[in-house]
């Protein structure tokens, strides 16, 4: 099952999506200019073979709500997010501050 809902932020509204799979489960927010999302993310996929497309991103891992997602602390992020100045450790909220 798929389900977007709208998720606040600061005074944004961004949309996060949940993709139910069989044993796990999907989860990112995002704005126009890039997103957020749990462990399933491969930042290094991004950074290296997509690098051209200059993707604005970042990873939390072990969320499992999009709740969760906004409060954790970041595990990884692009190096365009890196420019915006988002890291590592940075809470999910904060990163789409900086992406809006």
């Amino acid at each position: 099952m798929v389900t977007m809902e709208p998720i606040i932020v600061g005074e944004h509204t961004l949309i996060g999506v949940e993709v139910k799979l069989p044993k796990t489960t999907l989860l990112s927010i995002s704005t126009s200019r890039g997103y957020i999302m749990c462990g399933a993310l491969d930042v290094g996929l991004l950074n290296e073979k997509l690098s051209d497309r200059h993707i604005i991103a970042a990873r939390a891992v072990g969320v499992r709500t999009l709740s969760q997602l906004l409060v954790a602390p970041l595990e990884s992020v692009t190096i365009e997010a890196e420019r915006l100045g988002i890291v590592p450790g940075m809470t999910g909220a904060d990163a789409l501050l900086l992406m809006v």
